[in-house]
């Protein structure tokens, strides 16, 4: 947001596109990188997924929509998975999860399996829906920073294949539950790194001053190593795990991770003899949402991540035979979800508001909104958007894209340019809400979630259906 201390009014460019969204030349143009892979305009400008236009998905399933392209998604998971295979092949090999938080339902949990990367979750509903896909235990991991006895509970006897611990209270509350079930609960050690990602502060997760993990300054780490293996007949120390940050487009603040983990790794295995088996550097890789952002894909990704593992391990010394190095674990979830899917709405109105100084600004009010995509109002984050629904021919005109809710934060995308004839009636879409537009979702003003609707070989099938009003109503013991 732009700032003034005499308010935003009085700010420089107010009123005016950001610095980094140019004036098109057409605007029914696509930027191949905010779109899904299958995406394009067929004959009559219509925006296309699966070889599917959206006028037809509208039709079939109404507005605003998830539109989710099967391929799309299903690729993104396999790039991960092969990109890194080869590279970490010589390193003790490595794990690809998918960060269920990202989205998860019942047939993304089956892709997810299908394509045969493990699955993160981090609470017992996610958990719930996994159990309910058959994914395999053994390839989940459990997260959190205040997971119930029962979530515990859940997870062991399901047999999951890791829970990262958070805090020392959660060390006993982990052994006591394994002892009452007589299994020993693999474990791994959240540790916060000392890592400034970045990011928005929200989603910056390895800084001290934060809800997560055991600070590695601190000494916490070792001890929380420590009290675990005093448990050694209940708790099995698989490794350790560190997650810096979300939306992060270089590798480097991951070598700085990668550096403090392996230390205390080399550390463990000094001062107790032990070696953990597995090390996880958790994931955040950002994606494109607008033409601002750059970001590394899988292979590079995969590339520089394997080289800094690797150049980290030799500096410790803990490449050696005799002390074999830890297979690495990742965890994208945005990267995989986030660019799948893009939502549609209907254009309800479109009004012209006066800023002075002769300056206007347009506002096209779509039938959804905050309800359906929080992260505009919760960390300014910045999106496109595009008419789907026909080819113009009209020029350019900045607009703000906002929702259908009483509050005025309510804004889905901050600057784009629309067609200078954009009118009720018409569909917009906006690319990049694959990835905790759906998860964080609510039903704020009594607002129904949308569907998420999946598409394939021009074929479409819901995934998670619209809620009604009767949904609304089914939980009011009024």
């Amino acid at each position: 947001m732009r700032a003034h201390e005499a308010g935003a009014l009085h700010a420089e460019g107010y009123g005016g596109p950001p610095h980094w969204l140019p004036t098109p030349g057409d605007v029914n143009e696509l930027m191949p990188q905010l779109w899904p892979q299958t995406v394009a305009r067929d004959e009559q400008g219509r925006l296309t997924v699966g070889g599917l236009d959206v006028v037809s998905i509208a039709r079939e399933f109404g507005t605003a929509a998830y539109v989710l392209d099967e391929e799309d998604f299903r690729a993104r998971a396999r790039a991960f998975r092969d990109e890194f295979a080869q590279p970490f092949a010589e390193l003790g090999g490595v794990d690809v999860y998918y960060a269920g938080k990202a989205f998860l339902c019942t047939e993304v949990a089956r892709w997810v399996a299908d394509e045969g990367l493990c699955l993160d979750v981090c609470s017992g509903g996610e958990l719930a829906v996994a159990q309910r896909a058959g994914f395999p235990a053994e390839r989940i991991g459990l997260h959190g920073n205040n997971k119930s006895l029962a979530e515990i509970r859940q997870a062991l006897e399901y047999g999951v294949g890791r829970i990262v611990v958070d805090s020392f209270e959660e060390i006993e509350r982990v052994a006591a539950v394994a002892t009452e079930l007589d299994v020993r609960a693999p474990v791994m050690v959240r540790v916060t790194v000392g890592v400034e990602a970045h990011t928005h502060e929200f989603i910056a997760t390895a800084h001290e001053d934060q809800k997560f993990g055991f600070s590695l300054a601190g000494g916490r780490a070792a001890e929380a190593v420590a009290r675990i293996l005093e448990h050694d007949g209940t708790l099995d120390l698989l490794g350790l795990h560190s997650h810096i940050g979300s939306q992060i487009f270089d590798t480097s603040g991951f070598e700085v991770s990668a550096r403090r983990l392996i230390g205390l790794h080399a550390e463990v295995a000094r001062v107790h003899g032990v070696h953990m088996p597995e090390l996880d550097l958790g994931g955040g890789y950002g994606i494109a949402y607008t033409s601002e952002h750059t970001p590394l894909q899988p292979r590079e990704l995969g590339e520089q991540m394997a080289d800094l593992v690797a150049r980290e391990l030799k500096t410790v010394g803990d490449g050696s035979p005799d002390v074999p190095a830890p297979k690495i674990s990742i965890e994208p979830g945005r990267a995989i979800a986030g660019p799948s899917t893009f939502t549609l709405y209907e254009v309800g109105t479109v009004k012209d508001v006066d800023l002075g100084g002769g300056l206007t600004r347009t506002y096209v009010s779509v039938d959804g909104g905050m309800s359906d995509n929080i992260r505009t109002a919760l960390y300014d984050a910045d999106y496109s958007c595009t008419l789907a629904s026909r080819r113009s021919e009209a020029g350019p005109r900045l607009a703000r894209v906002v929702g259908r809710h009483c509050e005025s934060g309510d804004i889905v995308v901050m600057d784009e340019y629309l067609p200078d004839d954009i009118t009720a009636g018409d569909l917009v879409a906006v690319p990049g809400t694959g990835a905790y537009c759906r998860s964080m979702a609510s039903q704020y003003n009594h607002t129904p979630r949308p569907p998420v609707v999946a598409v394939r070989d021009g074929r479409a099938r819901v995934l998670v259906r619209r809620e009604t009003v009767e949904d609304l109503l089914a939980l009011d013991v009024g």
